[in-house]
């Protein structure tokens, strides 16, 4: 499959177990990744370093906005930008610090909106559309489901707003903005981390990666404004 063949796609958080299974089936499509990575080198578990369509660029802080619209800048005929980079944080309420809760706006609110801004930019200058793709998650959709999540919860609510309210300004631009909601996802670290649950009930990488690929590419002809549940067995 070569949809994407020649297309830059940017995706941040790349290097992370999710964003290196985007990068794979967005190389078996043939497309050029860019991928930002706040490091001064390549993490050791990422396993696309050295592709020659692979471009990695170091020191690149996607909280800040000077860095992020240099990074942008930096990268030609931007067709794509998949926003993965985020974090998470469980604490009761009552045990929640105001950092934490700041904390996890800015990974997963701020990054998100100064990504999708610059990645608008460079479409709407370009003048030939694009896409625009970004990562909820269950509790942002259902709440209830986020006991001990209440600033996780609130900051992906946050991206799942942002992504319809934009998907409606760019609308006719040729920009379509989508988002996926994953439920738990089947990594080794969430593995580790609860050895006692049901990973058959997970979603696979694979799986949450085709979503995401597929929402970015040029088969998407007609969505924008979604926001996808991706919740597996569960």
């Amino acid at each position: 499959m070569t949809v994407l063949a020649g297309k830059h796609i940017v995706i941040t958080g790349g290097t992370g177990q999710l964003g290196s299974a985007v990068v794979a089936q967005l190389l078996e499509a043939g497309a050029i990744c860019h991928v930002p990575n706040s490091h001064a080198e390549a993490p050791g578990h990422f396993p696309f370093a050295a592709h020659e369509r692979v471009r990695l660029a170091h020191n690149v802080y996607l909280a800040d906005s000077p860095a992020v619209d240099e990074f942008y800048r930096a990268v030609p005929d931007l067709w794509a930008s998949i926003n993965l980079a985020g974090g998470f944080a469980k604490a009761a309420f009552d045990k929640t610090e105001s950092a934490s809760f700041a904390e996890m706006m800015e990974t997963n609110v701020r990054t998100t909106f100064l990504c999708s801004r610059a990645a608008v930019r460079a479409m709407l200058a370009s003048g030939t559309g694009g896409r625009i793709v970004n990562v909820s998650a269950r509790p942002g959709l259902d709440p209830r489901r986020g006991g001990g999540m209440v600033a996780y919860a609130t900051s992906k609510a946050a991206v799942a707003a942002m992504t319809v309210a934009l998907a409606e300004e760019v609308k006719g631009k040729g920009i379509l903005v989508n988002a996926v909601a994953p439920s738990t996802l089947d990594t080794a670290s969430n593995r580790a981390e609860m050895p006692d649950a049901d990973a058959a009930k997970w979603v696979s990488l694979g799986a949450a990666a085709e979503a995401i690929v597929y929402l970015a590419s040029p088969q998407n002809q007609a969505m924008s404004g979604a926001v996808v549940p991706i919740y597996g067995n569960a």
